[in-house]
């Protein structure tokens, strides 16, 4: 992943937080679907390549049961400078909240509120 070209290096961690919109958050559940979500992350990729002229980009985004604070997503962009990393790495996890087909179920603190499924386009 890194060159001797490469000036830039960014990594996001998204990890799972405590709360959303005034709930208190016990666990997260993400579920996929497989095919078109490889499909899909490959090509948000390729488009971030092109777009940032980055050098690499790689994104693994966890499903099942996680506990909060647990990594839920992890992206690293390599690029000749910092500017187009940065903006890379912010459109691929933009791009994979807003296409990629992973559901997300919130458990909350409060149990007699109904865990829920929620959509992840919000821009947090």
């Amino acid at each position: 992943m890194l060159t001797p070209e490469c000036g830039g290096v960014v990594t996001f961690e998204g990890r799972v937080r405590n709360h959303n919109d005034g709930q208190s958050v016990d666990s997260l559940e993400y579920e996929v679907y497989d095919a078109l979500a490889v499909k899909e992350g490959e090509k948000i990729l390729r488009e971030a390549k092109n777009k940032f002229d980055v050098i690499e980009a790689f994104c693994a985004h966890r499903v099942g049961h996680l506990q909060i604070g647990d990594l839920a997503v992890w992206i690293l962009v390599t690029a000749k400078h910092r500017k187009q990393a940065f903006l890379a790495c912010e459109f691929i996890i933009d791009s994979i909240k807003k296409t990629v087909p992973i559901w997300k179920k919130e458990h909350y603190s409060d149990k007699s509120i109904k865990s829920q499924w929620v959509y992840c386009t919000e821009d947090h």
